[in-house]
């Protein structure tokens, strides 16, 4: 039987595109992997959020061709719809952009009994929601992508120009998928390119989603949330859930005022520690976690410092933290990139702030009893699982796709252990 991988790289968005084409793929009659082994044929899902992920996924392609020297290769998502030139080499047969990812998937399940050939899409960007017929999940976590594109237009961010403008996913279909998902998966994703506008194209609101969806037996968990989002009507929305995970992702990228205004982001540090006093009145527990970008080209020293400052006054369990990284046709890719030499080092820094604060983090949870969701198993038989706040934890007695109450002893490599 053919065999077909399709490999992701990137965001959860591409993860749910590519769990989708799995589906189609394996109901065509592939026998289908996520992981990069040896197969027939590759689809290869991008990502073009920083130049590193661009060549994470250039080189993705010499992998193959070093796994399989005479695989297919099919090539989709954003890296390939920023320059579709840089996978034009042996082995490539095949070059879409971030749309027509269904048409691909279909396109080849259809080669299994027909003749037909696979085409590229126009490249263009849809203005509606790509539904698609169902995903197949390779892992314990389920995602539900809800939303894509994004209206905010970051002066450093490529992903509005790749990805389009927001859409919203009906919440009907939502609740579709939803009947079935629940059916397998203990803990379910919502995820988008920017969750917090789901509903502006279409009169409804994130908050009205998460009330739709109250009565699901299910631990619930967000994707990536904007400030804005954040209120005592949305806050009291995840309280109506039968479980919800109270893990807030809640991008900040920069700690300092005037860097925020230069990155277009529309919200000061007051407004974001208002967020969060706010999320604590209701979670006291809640995981904070965030992307901090360092070395935005206007960023100075005294601007970096005060950044350093601002995550270690929220006191986030952890920290997303990546130097800066041109993107040419975005606002900021006009702007004198600093030295690599500043880059580093303020990597480096905001990196010992992120250990500092997951240690700080960690320390606090043990002796808790957390909500532990089992995922996999080492050789030795350790189990490894996160609680509802996003902690890793390792574990001797779990038990896959199993909620435990597990309390937690001591520290243990990235996360704690029983």
């Amino acid at each position: 039987m053919t065999k077909i991988v399709v490999f992701t790289l990137g965001c959860k968005v591409n993860q749910y595109d590519s769990d989708a084409m799995l589906k189609i793929l394996r109901d065509g009659g592939y026998t289908v992997s996520d992981t990069l082994e040896w197969a027939d044929l590759y689809v290869v899902n991008t990502c073009a959020v920083t130049a590193e992920a661009e060549r994470k996924s250039r080189q993705t392609v010499t992998k193959i061709l070093k796994i399989n020297p005479d695989a297919e290769i099919y090539v989709c998502g954003c890296a390939s719809q920023r320059d579709a030139l840089q996978f034009d080499r042996n082995g490539v047969r095949y070059v879409s952009g971030t749309d027509g990812k269904i048409a691909l998937a279909k396109g080849l399940a259809e080669r299994l009994t027909s003749a037909k050939s696979v085409t590229p899409s126009d490249f263009s960007i849809s203005k509606d929601f790509e539904e698609n017929e169902g995903v197949l999940s390779l892992r314990t976590r389920h995602y539900i992508k809800v939303q894509d594109g994004c209206n905010n237009f970051c002066s450093y961010c490529i992903i509005p120009y790749l990805r389009g403008r927001s859409r919203s996913r009906s919440i009907e279909s939502i609740l579709t998928e939803l009947d079935e998902a629940t059916k397998v998966a203990k803990e379910v994703v919502l995820t988008g390119i920017n969750l917090s506008a789901y509903g502006k194209d279409n009169g409804s609101s994130l908050t009205q989603l998460l009330l739709a969806i109250k009565d699901y037996d299910v631990r619930f968990r967000l994707g990536s949330l904007e400030v804005v989002v954040v209120d005592r009507d949305f806050l009291e929305a995840t309280k109506a859930l039968k479980s919800f995970c109270p893990q807030f992702h809640l991008s900040l990228q920069s700690g300092e005022d005037d860097t925020l205004k230069k990155m277009n982001r529309h919200y000061t540090t007051a407004d974001y520690k208002r967020a969060v006093d706010l999320i604590r009145e209701y979670y006291p527990n809640a995981a904070i976690t965030t992307d901090i970008i360092v070395g935005f080209p206007t960023e100075t020293e005294e601007q970096f410092v005060a950044s350093m400052d601002f995550a270690r006054k929220i006191g986030f369990s952890d920290v997303h933290c990546f130097p800066y990284s041109s993107r040419k046709g975005t606002v900021a890719g006009k702007m004198k990139v600093l030295d690599k030499h500043v880059l580093d080092d303020r990597a480096k820094r905001m990196g010992e702030v992120k250990k500092e604060l997951v240690r700080a983090y960690l320390n606090n949870q043990i002796g808790r009893p957390l909500e532990v969701l089992f995922e996999t198993v080492d050789e030795d038989g350790t189990w490894c699982g996160h609680t509802e706040n996003y902690v890793k934890v390792y574990s001797k007695n779990g038990e896959k796709n199993t909620i435990k109450t597990v309390v937690p002893t001591g520290l243990y490599l990235d996360g704690l252990c029983e």
